[in-house]
């Protein structure tokens, strides 16, 4: 969730830099041995038999790494729960708190990431793996999962913006369908609404509808703000950036552009890709392995700019929580799985772009071009969008996502018809203190 800022040129030395340094520590990350931080349990070396179970959300693009990993270490099994997002996340701080039951590793993304740097000493520190492992990140990646000297996790991707759409459905609603053309429909988020009701009176299917739901919206405008739902001061700010997101999704829903397919109810959004529900999704480098997943090949979805310019909406970071007994080896495969070979294999499988700026550079990202978004050439894309991203990003606070949970809710309401969009904000607003205080 960061904002495209002015003062380009600065930040573009500063680039330059990481990326020499970051090419460097590439090729230091492959040379290192591996090893671990803890002394729970024997390492994926040892030749014992190892159980590991990881937790994440969506798609990390793991399936043909945990078959890779296993044949490079028979003795290790690897079980993947794929869970809920917002679940994910409530039951890893329920197993912090109870002591047990936590998964060997965690994904957690960036609306959580703070909340449980504060509970630092409940994970392994991951930054004691290897000295070089830091140089290899964008600053801010590393900085955020970092608390007194402790750092919690490694950063899996970033999610720079852009917008997937239909071309099938923009032919048949009479709009082009060339990625470029599209971009020029919708500079600003009120041209991307007119555009919407130019596709709706057009596609003569009233079941179609021009987006998947209003919280899309909201999180990439709120994306797009210098100021989210927090301040730098970690107060919360609901009248700035979220009153704006707020706003402009709520325009997208009373002009009846959204099919009320919030990404929380995974079975019926995903039933909506190949139900022609809808033709736009706001789209951040890791929503690619959910069209690649969702659309099974049903519809020709293509990537075009980002109504507003720039923005960021997700990245992860791997953890491991200390009360487990084979420590030692999850901090093994999550020092494997940030490795240049398994970050590209990831991006060409699931979309996610690495939070390893050396990557970017490389032309088996640079030069990709994405077969399921009718070849778009993705890797340009999603890296021209990470360069873009500010050093520090937008400051998400310790309770970022308990609010943003609880602003998603009242705005699925007021979709639902339980609100409109006044008595709704009200709620928002009520809602949001309440999240930021418990």
């Amino acid at each position: 969730m960061k904002r495209m800022q002015q003062g380009a040129p600065s930040r573009r030395r500063r680039l330059v830099t990481a990326l020499v340094i970051g090419t460097a520590s590439v090729v230091a990350l492959a040379a290192c041995s591996s090893g671990s931080s803890s002394s729970s349990g024997p390492g994926t070396n040892s030749g014992k038999k190892i159980s590991l179970k990881i937790a994440d959300w969506g798609d990390f693009g793991l399936k043909g790494l945990i078959a890779q990993y296993k044949t490079l270490h028979p003795n290790v099994t690897i079980t993947e729960v794929t869970g809920d997002y917002n679940t994910t996340h409530q039951n890893l701080q329920k197993f912090l708190v109870a002591g047990s039951g936590a998964p060997d590793i965690s994904a957690i993304d960036e609306g959580f990431i703070i909340s449980f740097r504060n509970q630092a000493s409940k994970f392994v520190d991951l930054g004691k793996l290897d000295a070089s492992l830091k140089s290899a990140y964008i600053p801010w990646k590393w900085d955020e999962a970092t608390q007194g000297g402790q750092t919690i996790g490694l950063g899996t991707d970033v999610g720079g913006l852009a917008m997937c759409y239909r071309t099938d459905l923009f032919k048949k609603a009479g709009l082009p369908t060339d990625r470029n053309a599209v971009s020029k429909l919708w500079p600003t988020w009120d041209d991307y609404v007119a555009t919407g009701k130019k596709f709706e009176a057009g596609i003569g299917n009233s079941k179609t509808k021009f987006v998947d739901d209003g919280v899309t919206i909201m999180n990439p405008i709120l994306g797009q703000q210098p100021v989210g739902y927090f301040d730098s001061n970690n107060k919360l700010a609901m009248s700035g950036g979220p009153k704006l997101a707020w706003d402009i999704a709520n325009k997208v829903i009373s002009a009846g552009l959204s099919a009320g397919l919030p990404q929380a109810n995974a079975t019926a959004w995903a039933a909506g890709f190949k139900n022609d529900s809808f033709a736009t999704v706001a789209c951040p480098a890791w929503m690619l392995g959910q069209i690649k997943t969702n659309a099974g090949g049903h519809g020709v979805w293509d990537v075009a700019d980002i109504p507003g310019g720039g923005g960021n909406w997700g990245g992860s970071w791997w953890t491991v929580p200390k009360q487990g007994k084979n420590t030692t080896a999850a901090a093994d495969l999550v020092k494997w799985l940030v490795q240049p070979a398994q970050q590209i294999a990831v991006f060409k499988d699931a979309g996610n772009l690495p939070s390893q700026p050396a990557l970017w550079t490389n032309p088996a990202i640079a030069d990709y071009t994405n077969p399921n978004a009718n070849n778009a050439p993705t890797g340009k894309i999603f890296t021209a969008a990470a360069v873009k991203l500010p050093n520090p990003p937008q400051f998400l606070g310790t309770k970022n996502g308990a609010v943003r949970v609880a602003v998603e809710l009242d705005l699925t309401a007021v979709e639902q018809g339980k609100f409109n969009a006044t008595s709704g904000w009200a709620r928002a607003q009520k809602d949001a203190e309440k999240a930021a205080a418990g």
